[in-house]
């Protein structure tokens, strides 16, 4: 798991040089080649790590050329935002995010620099088509927004994170783990303080857990 927290300063692109410390260190890179094309690993990138994930290739999917990989740059209001915000999840193969599918949740939201970027549009199609992009900013209303400040990035579609394909690595710049219990909710309705007993984004590690499991049968 990368985590979030000014990798490198979060200045001069957001983890450009956590991203270069690992692609040009052969025998580090190497490493990451080897955990990525084995069948029982997963990975998970918040904030920072969703930028670093993004710059080493591993979301979308691997191959893509560095002029065309998606990526996370500065924020369309030209500053750092600190805000509890809404996102949905949509389908998707994204492992942690198995049975959250529909689920309108507020989140953490803590960047300078996460707004999608897809110097190609043909590949920003084709991750909406296949699902892979699942979690989305949305307004009041539920709806997926583009408009500050719901959308606190001006991320296009509302895109706040990324996964591959297989499911296994999902990149995201909310943050999950800041929002892990319920007295970290900014708000929430008032009936879910009255029946909830734990935070519903507890369901990323349940489901990474039980993928865990179940790959070792």
């Amino acid at each position: 798991m990368a985590v979030g927290g000014f990798a490198h300063a979060d200045v001069l692109d957001a983890a450009k040089g956590w991203a270069a410390s690992i692609r040009f260190n052969s025998d580090l890179w190497s490493q990451f080649e080897t955990f990525l094309y084995r069948p029982d690993t997963f990975s998970l990138g918040v904030c920072n790590g969703c930028q670093l994930l993004a710059l080493l290739g591993l979301v979308p999917w691997r191959g893509l050329d560095d002029t065309a990989q998606p990526r996370f740059v500065r924020n369309g209001s030209g500053r750092f935002e600190s805000r509890f915000a809404t996102v949905t999840i949509r389908p998707s193969p994204a492992i942690m995010l198995r049975g959250m599918q529909g689920s309108t949740l507020g989140i953490w939201s803590a960047h300078g620099e996460g707004r999608a970027l897809f110097p190609d549009q043909a590949i920003l199609q084709r991750v909406k088509a296949e699902g892979l992009a699942p979690i989305r900013f949305t307004d009041d209303s539920g709806e997926i927004t583009e408009i500050y400040p719901h959308n606190p990035n001006g991320s296009p579609h509302g895109i706040a994170g990324l996964c591959s394909p297989d499911g296994r690595h999902l990149a995201m710049m909310p943050h999950p783990e800041r929002t892990a219990t319920l007295w970290q909710w900014g708000w929430m309705p008032t009936d879910w303080r009255q029946h909830l007993e734990a935070s519903p984004w507890l369901k990323m590690l349940q489901n990474a857990r039980e993928w865990c499991e179940a790959s070792k049968e």
